[in-house]
């Protein structure tokens, strides 16, 4: 594993200080995957991660999996990206997740409950439709889309990341010390079919020191690897095929690519 030091682009938000401080410079190892991770630009990449979805839903709720053979009107609104993991070997897609932010609109899970004002009153980006092919690599897959979750929330300067899960499948993110805003309470989701949820919410700005003081499993992935397999140099929030901003180098920072 080759050791690098990693330069990371970023945008004004991250440079003005969206985290609490720059990291110090140090040695970051680097790491390729079998598969590469993007923004959806494109009608055809757009396809790739419904046909991934839909699949990965017919196998737990097959009626729901049902409505999502189509792409969603999220998936192209403001405010929106979806992510694709597409296999390095033959481009075949592997994982997607979309993330939708409340710059322009609340967000979907605020149709089924209020969040608490806290949270009202700061930028949010919810992760939705997180999917994988159900290989073994869908574990690898999925800590790369949540990886690269918390990356553009960084990027595009969000204050806290919300995610709605079934029981025990909470559990997970509990694990990665998402706060349960309303313990012990479940809310049928509008947008999940009205299968009960835990509301959970993790702040961006926590993540790195927090997961530092509990020496966290992921710590060195997230924050002492770069994965070059990852791209997200369009993280403007913008909709399908809309604009893209080009990346503007500011400070050199080493942090997690």
């Amino acid at each position: 594993m080759k050791l690098i030091e990693h330069e990371m682009v970023m945008n004004d938000n991250f440079a003005a200080g969206v985290m609490p401080q720059a990291l110090p410079r140090v040695q970051m190892a680097e790491e390729r995957l079998p598969f590469s991770v993007r923004i959806v630009r494109s009608d055809d990449a757009l396809q790739k991660a419904v046909t991934i979805r839909q699949a990965a839903y017919a196998r737990h709720v097959p009626e729901f999996a049902e409505k999502l053979k189509a792409p969603e009107a999220n998936d192209r609104a403001d405010g929106s990206v979806v992510l694709l993991a597409e296999s390095r070997l033959d481009g075949s897609p592997v994982g997607t997740m979309r993330i939708q932010t409340n710059r322009f609109k609340a967000l979907g899970i605020e149709q089924s409950v209020e969040l608490p004002a806290r949270l009202r009153a700061s930028s949010l980006a919810e992760a939705t439709r997180l999917a994988n092919d159900g290989s073994r690599m869908g574990r690898l897959v999925k800590t790369i889309l949540f990886k690269a979750y918390y990356m553009y929330c960084v990027e595009t300067g969000i204050e806290w990341m919300v995610i709605s899960a079934r029981p025990p499948l909470d559990r997970q993110y509990k694990a990665l010390l998402f706060e349960d805003l309303f313990p012990g309470e479940l809310f049928p989701m509008r947008h999940f079919h009205n299968i009960p949820n835990c509301v959970l919410a993790l702040n961006v700005q926590s993540v790195e020191p927090s997961w530092g003081k509990v020496s966290h499993k992921l710590y060195d992935f997230f924050f002492r690897t770069h994965h070059p397999d990852v791209d997200l140099s369009d993280s403007d929030a913008s909709p399908l095929g809309g604009h893209m901003r080009a990346g503007e180098m500011h400070d050199k920072v080493a942090v997690a690519a």
